[in-house]
């Protein structure tokens, strides 16, 4: 599957856009400068009923447009 085709499947399943699910975890206090990956997977799955691997796409995706700022993350 490729990224692509998880980011496909996961507006399919939530019926949001990631614009909408980055706002909605805004919305949340989700998106604090601390937040950990599983953290972020727990909210997730709660929310969305999305399983770890849909999850962990979301984490890079929001990781590579700078919506989630770690001590690892390189700013672009």
């Amino acid at each position: 599957m490729s990224f692509q085709s998880y980011l496909d499947a996961i507006h399919k399943k939530t019926g949001k856009t990631l614009d909408e699910i980055k706002e909605l975890a805004i919305k949340e206090n989700i998106l604090k400068p601390d937040i950990t990956a599983t953290e972020f997977k727990t909210w997730l799955n709660v929310k969305f009923d999305l399983g770890s691997g849909h999850a962990m796409a979301l984490w890079k995706y929001f990781i590579d447009n700078n919506w989630i700022i770690t001590k690892h993350t390189t700013i672009k």
